[in-house]
């Protein structure tokens, strides 16, 4: 039995946390410790279950509380070093630190999680797909081209959480300075509702059973178009779409039950 909960997506924090009947990990810890405690709770999850915490790059709205959650329940923390270096003044002294290398899975308890490469600007960031032996998951929300190495990975899940940051349309006509928009649209920055459609379109199957997108812009897009747009990529199966929220924490997602 594998469960997922989408803690926070979006430009002020991310946060998932992943789950078996053994093993619970966090992916990313990028609000306040107690607001991660507090989502956890609020879902019926106790934080000390955790048995450590991945981290995807280093930006803020990802590793915010890392370290305070550390060594608030002594947990290791699996990062590769290109991010440790470039995240060490925020994250301070951890409970203990496990490197991992892009394109090589490692396992923590009963869980396996392979790290794969994507596009964003940060030292090395990755993307991730989950395994325990009943269910694939991919996590793809921080990228800005849909490389066909993240259609590879993505390939045969039955849940994936994938980005659809923005709405071109509402961006281009936005109010974010023209730098920024233009580092949104590029290949390291963030994919739109058109780009994960086509994503998702590449690795859509019968047995792709929940999609969630995830990092949703709350000023160049809106979830609505999110859903219409992603849509039209599975509107011939039986996959369930979902948004991820920014201020709650999402459902629990069963994969055997859901």
């Amino acid at each position: 039995m594998t469960n997922i909960c989408i803690l926070a997506s979006g430009s002020k924090g991310n946060a998932i946390y992943v789950s078996n009947d053994k093993t619970a990990v966090l992916l990313d810890a990028g609000l306040s410790g107690i607001e991660i405690e507090r989502r956890l709770e609020s879902r019926d999850i106790n934080p000390d279950s955790l048995d450590a915490i991945v981290v995807s790059h280093e930006h803020t709205d990802h590793i915010q509380s890392v370290g305070v959650l550390s060594r608030r329940f002594r947990l290791p923390v699996y990062i590769n070093e290109p991010t440790l270096a470039a995240a060490r003044d925020q994250l301070g002294p951890l409970h203990e630190t496990i490197t991992f290398h892009q394109g090589s899975a490692f396992r923590i308890g009963s869980i396996s999680i392979h790290p794969f490469a994507v596009s964003h600007d940060a030292a090395e960031p990755v993307g991730f797909t989950i395994q325990d032996g009943a269910a694939k998951i991919g996590i793809a929300t921080d990228l800005g081209a849909a490389t066909q190495l993240v259609c590879h990975h993505l390939t045969g899940c039955a849940m994936v959480v994938i980005e659809t940051n923005h709405d071109i349309k509402m961006l281009e006509e936005g109010p974010y300075p023209w730098e920024v928009k233009q580092r949104i649209r590029s290949r390291h920055g963030h994919l739109s509702n058109e780009a994960s459609r086509d994503l998702l379109g590449e690795i859509s199957h019968s047995a792709l059973r929940h999609v969630v997108l995830a990092h949703i812009s709350e000023t160049n897009n809106d979830p609505q178009k999110a859903l219409s747009v992603v849509g039209e990529s599975v509107s011939h199966n039986h996959t369930r779409l979902s948004v991820a929220c920014q201020h709650t924490a999402g459902e629990v997602i069963n994969l055997e039950n859901d």
